[in-house]
């Protein structure tokens, strides 16, 4: 008896980006992307107190975004219009696969992040020294 590929069949294989850095368990929510931006994932993204929507977080914004709450699942395109996307709200994460705006430093994010149980980590080379 063999236990081979059927017709039609395919086979994936996954290959891990490293943003995720650690056992933590993840919790995500779908949340809306205001459009007018294309989200990366692992991008760190704020929420608009207005309108709820989120936005990628910028340190000196004043429209409630400036507060990191999550980090962005999988590519979100919301360039055009609102878009449903999900967003991690709890887990360890590689800062060197993170994408954050310039305003922030990675301590002062590291920081801001830790009350919502987003935990950053910097990955460390393998390499002998």
């Amino acid at each position: 008896m063999s236990y081979g590929f059927y017709p039609q069949s395919t086979q994936a294989l996954f290959v891990p980006d490293q943003l995720i850095a650690g056992n933590l368990k993840l919790v995500t929510e779908t949340v809306t992307f205001a459009s007018g931006n294309t989200f990366s994932r692992g991008q760190v993204v704020g929420r608009v107190t207005a309108t709820g929507k989120y936005i990628p977080s910028v340190a000196t914004a004043t429209d409630g975004s400036q507060v990191p709450c999550g980090i962005v699942v999988d590519t979100v395109d919301a360039s055009a219009a609102d878009a449903q996307g999900g967003v991690y709200q709890m887990g360890e994460f590689n800062s060197n696969y993170m994408t954050f705006d310039a305003s922030w430093t990675l301590d002062a994010l590291k920081a801001a992040l830790r009350p919502y149980s987003i935990f950053i980590k910097t990955g460390l080379s393998n390499a002998i020294v």
